[in-house]
């Protein structure tokens, strides 16, 4: 019995050993015009096999059939093809670069608060009004903490949320000083369910 591990990788594996094992014996035909023959016929399967009816007459896409053709011969495969052929270079850099992907900062730290908390902060720090400040510090402070228990199902002190309150808006808001409680969780809990 063959495993999948045992055999060669597949380039382009959307399309399938079988199409790969055919770019292969097109690339061992001897005659030019029974390889360019074989090449269309390929396309034909590669169209047929893995995409919808409605691709078949963009412009666009049948360039990119063939220049998927000649990256998974590996560039081996010598065929007249009605659209100019790919730089080796400049298709070795575009696919199969291994670049890291940098995540924003509001998705590295307290992300179960989600970025319009991020965004709420901001705008209560711009307030003039300092009644009205108070207020929406606050209303952040129990939204925090309704969103904190959609995450975490376990009961969360109020001083958890005021600390984290003070790391995201930089130190500008500080509500630990203050008396005023939080939504209870037994009373968070009750609407949820």
């Amino acid at each position: 019995m063959e495993y999948n591990t045992n055999r060669l990788k597949l380039v382009i594996p959307e399309y399938g050993r079988n199409i790969h094992k055919m770019i292969d014996y097109a690339i061992q035909i001897k005659n030019r015009k029974k390889r360019n023959r074989c090449a269309w016929s390929i396309i034909k399967l590669m169209t047929d096999s893995v995409y919808p009816k409605y691709y078949k007459s963009i412009p666009f896409f049948q360039h990119k059939l063939w220049n998927q053709l000649l990256i998974m011969s590996k560039y081996q495969l010598d065929i007249d093809t009605p659209f100019p052929k790919p730089n080796l270079k400049e298709t070795y850099n575009i696919n199969f670069c291994n670049k890291r992907i940098i995540y924003p900062e509001y998705l590295t730290r307290f992300r179960y608060y989600g970025k319009i908390i991020r965004n709420m902060i901001h705008a209560a720090i711009r307030c003039k009004n300092t009644q009205k400040k108070e207020g929406l510090f606050y209303a952040i402070a129990n939204t925090m903490k309704k969103n904190y228990l959609r995450w975490n199902k376990n009961i969360v002190k109020d001083d958890v949320i005021f600390k984290d309150l003070k790391e995201l808006s930089k130190g500008k808001i500080c509500l630990m000083k203050h008396t005023d409680s939080l939504l209870q969780c037994s009373h968070i809990f009750k609407y949820k369910k």
